[in-house]
């Protein structure tokens, strides 16, 4: 098999849902413009996505950690990128 094959190729997922969910999914599906596979994988998709970044563990050794607190503790060095946006009216305004 080719590698182009091997990634175009689809496993099946087979789920059991009840009629007023999958009447919510199919209404759903149709106002986005996706078809329902693509928009309960889409949904999946991002729901699993935040469950791994949730549990994410970021390890850092002491002197990593120590460079870390000392760049939050220095004294903000404001630039003009930084003052224009200070001072331009909200979107909201």
């Amino acid at each position: 098999m080719t590698i182009a094959k091997a990634a175009s190729r689809r496993e099946t997922l087979n789920l059991r849902v009840r009629p007023d969910d999958r009447g919510l999914i199919d209404r759903a599906a149709l106002l986005t413009g996706k078809t329902k596979t693509d928009f309960v994988l889409d949904a999946a998709r991002r729901a699993a996505e935040d469950a791994l970044l949730d549990r994410t563990l970021y390890v850092a050794g002491s002197d990593a950690v120590a460079a870390f607190r000392a760049r939050l503790d220095e004294k903000p060095r404001p630039n003009e990128r930084l003052r224009r946006t200070l001072t331009a009216p909200a979107p909201w305004e």
